[in-house]
C-alpha cells in the first residue's frame, strides 16, 4: 500500500511551558533550552531523507523547524493549520489561574469534552478536523517519501489519537515532550503509529553554559 512516513515533532521549550501557562495562538518564542532542543532534534534528523518540512507559523514551532531545515536542507513550509488549539480567553493563564478565574470552564477542559470550546476558542472536535485535514493534504503530496511536521502539544496529542484510535475524551497516557521525535505512517486509510516519544537525542548531550 502506498504510504508516506511522517516525523512529528513538538516545538522546543518556552518560558510559558515552564510556567504551565497556556499559549494557544499567542506567539511565544523558544527559551534557551528550547533553542538547544531544536538544534539537537536537527542533528538527530541530519541523515534522514526528508522531502519537506511543514510547520506551524508560530515562532516556537517555526524556529524549531528552521533548525531542522538548515541541517537537512529540506524545504520548509509554514501552515496556520498546524497551529496549537486556540484557547480563546484561557490564553496567557497558568493552570492555577485558570482554576481560580474559570472554575466551571476549567473542569470541562480537564474532562476533555469534545464539543466544548473555551470562550472564543476551539473545541477538540474542531482541532481534530483541522489537524486531520492538514496531515492528509501534506502527506498525499509525498507518497513514497518522508515528511516532517513541527507543531505543538495539542497537535501531537491529536496525531497520537488518530493513529491509535483513542477517543478525544480518553485520558492521556502518553508523553508530549518538547522536541521529542514521533514517527507515524500515513495511507489513504489514515495514520498508524510507528514510534513515539524518542528523546535519546536530548539525553545523550547536556545543555552547557555556553548554550544557555
Amino acid at each position: 500500500m502506498l504510504a508516506t512516513r511522517i516525523i512529528a515533532i513538538r516545538h522546543g521549550e518556552t518560558a510559558w511551558n515552564v510556567d504551565t501557562r497556556l499559549q494557544g495562538h499567542l506567539d511565544i518564542a523558544l527559551n534557551p533550552k528550547g533553542l538547544w532542543q531544536a538544534e539537537q532534534a536537527a542533528r538527530a534528523l541530519a541523515d534522514e531523507p526528508i522531502a519537506a518540512i511543514y510547520a506551524s507559523d508560530l515562532l516556537r514551532a517555526w524556529h524549531t523547524a528552521r533548525a531542522i531545515a538548515q541541517t537537512t536542507a529540506a524545504p520548509l513550509v509554514a501552515s496556520q493549520n498546524l497551529r496549537e488549539r486556540c484557547f480563546g480567553s484561557f490564553e496567557g493563564m497558568t493552570y492555577a489561574e485558570l482554576e481560580s478565574h474559570w472554575p466551571l470552564e476549567a473542569q470541562r477542559w480537564r474532562l476533555r469534552e469534545p464539543d466544548w470550546a473555551p470562550p472564543g476558542g476551539e473545541s477538540l472536535l474542531a482541532l481534530r478536523a483541522r489537524i486531520s485535514g492538514a496531515v492528509d493534504a501534506f502527506a498525499a503530496q509525498h507518497v513514497g517519501g518522508q515528511i516532517v511536521l513541527v507543531a505543538h502539544g495539542g497537535v501531537m496529542d491529536v496525531l497520537y489519537r488518530l493513529a491509535t484510535g483513542q477517543e478525544l475524551h480518553a485520558p492521556r497516557t502518553w508523553q508530549l515532550g518538547n522536541a521529542a521525535i514521533n514517527r507515524l505512517l500515513w495511507t489513504a486509510n489514515g495514520l498508524t503509529l510507528v514510534g513515539w516519544g524518542d528523546t535519546r537525542h536530548l539525553e545523550e548531550a547536556t545543555l552547557d553554559e555556553g548554550s544557555a
